[in-house]
């Protein structure tokens, strides 16, 4: 398949994707029989914290006794059971959507809840597909170059929310109405609620919602907060998951599920996967997240800054594939500014050249100040990068590792992929960098 797409010429490829993805997902719909029509779907969108927010949504439907299936860029449950999302996709065509529906249905789930991306809208993956419940997180800059701009883009997001369509539905007895969640701190909500629906239900911190918070306290141990006069204490890190947990109750509460319910459910989550996760605490803290973009880099910045730490050590790489070439320096200016040892390698580099990226990326950290082989490296080797920052770590230090969290790929030149996990390889070197360490302490002793 990727060597056919090659031989298509770029616009007529443009045309044609959303009428194949369009014809292969309502295919797929009569194939499998019509699986969303048999469960109360979900979905989520928006540029930042839509993973985060499917999980927590299926933490709290799941502790109220319900039986959900999901999809996210991290993760996916289909069958009663939790995989790490080896696909590399955020939203897979629509074939694997309603086969994945089917096989929840056969798992007899009530709901689904799904990650929605704009160019898996934009491509009609989602053709088919009844929803119930559309989500809208936040939109920032994203994906600019490959819509055509900012409003193309905010208007791809907007094609969930014209799929709020089909036979009513029934949970337990109960009639689903066709609702819109919103974010009313963002400036795009009233876009979002402009699409028909039979319910609007906000949240928010700042402007006036139906599920606000007064405020929250944000530290090492987590977030805390008041909803309803529910205190919950969550033991996510990150500023803006108070977004993504307020984000899943209001969703919660169109189920008829209480805020207590969603106290118990969100408590009990200690971490959703390559979303501020932290490897190591003692010598140094290292901590792996999937930000790759300003706006989230800005929230992870605007977060670990405030924790007590001596230095921030930042490994970090450009995406190629076209992917918004203008944030790539961006990137390494941020990096630059909120982190003493900036180490640049490779991320995603698709079909083009590693090097190429990487430079762009360490001209923006050294337009802030940063010195090549000094506080401002270039490692291509993804692994490497993560030993040197190690090795350059000291007690106190925090070792940021950004761009890929748990993706279980790599994306290479000509459609291969390597298998990668930032994770997992962070502990390995952290386990080689202690037994270099004990050796060398062996050998000074003898």
């Amino acid at each position: 398949m990727a060597y056919i797409k090659q031989l298509i010429p770029a616009p007529l490829l443009k045309v044609l994707r959303p009428l194949y993805h369009g014809f292969i997902s309502r295919w797929a719909n009569v194939r499998f029989g019509h699986p969303s029509e048999k469960l109360i779907v979900i979905g989520v969108t928006g540029t930042n914290g839509k993973t985060t927010t499917v999980n927590l949504i299926a933490r709290i439907l799941e502790e109220e006794g319900l039986k959900v299936g999901y999809t996210s860029t991290a993760t996916l449950n289909v069958d009663g059971k939790e995989y790490l999302n080896s696909a590399k996709m955020t939203m897979p065509s629509g074939w694997l959507l309603h086969k994945w529906m089917a096989r929840m249905v056969r798992n007899k789930c009530e709901c689904a809840i799904i990650e929605v991306s704009s160019e898996g809208l934009s491509q009609n993956r989602h053709a088919g597909i009844h929803f119930d419940i559309a989500v809208f997180t936040n939109l920032t800059p994203e994906h600019i170059e490959a819509h055509g701009g900012f409003e193309n883009y905010k208007k791809a997001k907007g094609l969930l929310f014209t799929a709020l369509n089909g036979p009513a539905k029934y949970l337990r007895g109960n009639k689903i109405p066709k609702t819109i969640v919103t974010n009313a701190d963002s400036e795009h909500s009233e876009f979002y609620k402009s699409f028909k629906a039979e319910n609007y239900v906000s949240y928010g911190v700042k402007n006036d919602a139906n599920f606000k918070t007064p405020g929250f306290k944000n530290s090492l141990r987590g977030l805390e907060f008041e909803i309803e006069n529910t205190h919950i204490h969550l033991q996510l890190k990150g500023r803006f998951d108070v977004y993504n947990a307020l984000c899943a109750i209001a969703t919660a509460s169109v189920l008829g599920v209480t805020p207590a319910t969603c106290r118990t459910a969100l408590e009990k989550v200690a971490v959703v996967p390559g979303r501020m996760e932290i490897i190591a605490e003692k010598p140094f803290m290292v901590l792996v997240d999937y930000a790759y973009e300003p706006e989230e880099m800005r929230q992870l910045y605007e977060t670990v800054t405030a924790w007590p730490h001596r230095r921030i050590i930042q490994v970090l790489g450009p995406t190629g594939g076209g992917r918004d070439h203008s944030r790539i320096s961006v990137l390494g200016k941020m990096a630059a500014e909120n982190a003493e040892i900036v180490i640049v390698t490779t991320d995603d580099p698709y079909d083009e050249n590693p090097q190429e990226l990487a430079q762009r990326m360490a001209g923006g950290a050294t337009s802030s100040g940063k010195s090549m082989n000094r506080d401002l490296f270039i490692m291509l080797d993804r692994r490497a990068a993560m030993h040197k920052a190690f090795s350059l770590a000291a007690e106190g230090d925090l070792v940021l590792v950004t761009g890929k969290g748990a993706d279980q790929k790599m994306a290479l030149a000509h459609g291969t992929y390597a298998d990668w996990d930032d994770r997992k390889v962070a502990r390995q070197e952290l386990g080689f960098l202690q037994m270099q360490t004990k050796k060398s302490e062996t050998n000074h002793s003898v």
